[in-house]
């Protein structure tokens, strides 16, 4: 399993987990002005317990970080990843 980034426009896309050709999984972003909006987290259910949710923030963490955006979780999910990381303070939103 690997995790992808698709960006269907210059503000929209979605980190998914592809699983030989196969979505797994996936987290959609969209992209306003300098605060990416995590609207969506979901992944197969034969995936859970295995933290591959946590895994698609992540991913959406290190490209905030490269790309020098804030992100705003208002995916319940990813709001509750943040809630539990520390470590991702430094990306999160004023606006959360």
């Amino acid at each position: 399993m690997e995790i992808k980034l698709e960006q269907k426009r210059s503000n929209l896309g979605s980190f998914y987990i592809d699983d030989n050709g196969v979505r797994m999984g996936e987290m959609n972003f969209l992209i306003t002005k300098d605060v990416m909006n995590i609207y969506h987290t979901g992944v197969d259910s034969s995936l859970h317990g295995q933290h591959m949710g946590e895994k698609l923030v992540e991913a959406g963490v290190n490209f905030a970080r490269e790309n020098d955006f804030k992100i705003l979780p208002t995916c319940t999910f990813a709001r509750s990843v943040f809630g539990r990381r520390r470590d991702y303070a430094d990306v999160l939103s004023d606006l959360y």
